[in-house]
């Protein structure tokens, strides 16, 4: 059985994506498939669109 996909908002930070999915940039390509992957709501970070921890500066 598998676990249902999840977005959770970190308050004053990234977005937490958990479960099977890929996210592909706007060229179609896949930037990511994992797990869990957390994306940059701050627009700070330096490897966007991933949160590289820059918000908590």
């Amino acid at each position: 059985m598998s676990t249902p996909n999840k977005v959770t908002a970190i308050k004053n930070g990234p977005l937490v994506f958990e479960g099977n999915f890929r996210i592909k940039g706007v060229d179609g390509n896949v930037l990511a498939s994992a797990d869990k992957v957390y994306l940059c709501r701050c627009g700070k970070s330096g490897n966007k669109p991933f949160c590289d921890g820059t918000h908590k500066k």
